[in-house]
């Protein structure tokens, strides 16, 4: 008996199981081009004289939609998702803060500074979605050597 048996219906994910690892990875790619968008209209926001910005609707999408799918992942893949699911929800936290600190920077009339720790936190999660997505390209050389 699987312990959330009764909660998820585990036997439907098991068809995505194989795409899901790639989806992760799409929403990264996803949610990395909306975060350059979103600092482009804020940037606009603020050379418009506007005093509070607005958070970017599609990438707050993305961002929650990543978070989502990593919890799934992690419900396929245990070790994989919740390192997946821990680094998700660090962007998550991380965007929030982000945000937060470009308001006061457009509230003060502060130099407009990209958001550099979401992008550390995004490149970050890019390389494990990668890792866990893309290890099969890589997995005979690895088994040659471990």
């Amino acid at each position: 008996m699987q312990p959330l048996q009764f909660a998820v219906p585990i036997g439907a994910l098991d068809a995505l199981e194989p795409y899901i690892a790639h989806a992760v990875l799409a929403l990264v790619v996803v949610n990395m081009l909306t975060r350059i968008r979103a600092h482009s209209v804020h940037e606009r926001q603020v050379e418009d004289g506007a005093e509070e910005l607005s958070r970017y609707t599609p990438h707050s999408l993305s961002t929650l939609a990543l978070v989502f799918v990593s919890f799934v992942f992690l419900i396929v893949e245990p070790h994989g998702g919740m390192v997946m699911s821990v680094i998700a929800v660090g962007l998550l936290l991380t965007d929030f803060f982000e945000f937060e600190s470009r308001q006061v920077e457009a509230r003060n009339d502060m130099t407009f500074e990209r958001p550099k720790g979401a992008v550390a936190a995004s490149l970050l999660a890019l390389l494990y979605a990668g890792y866990q997505s893309l290890f099969v390209f890589v997995e005979p050389l690895w088994n040659a050597i471990i």
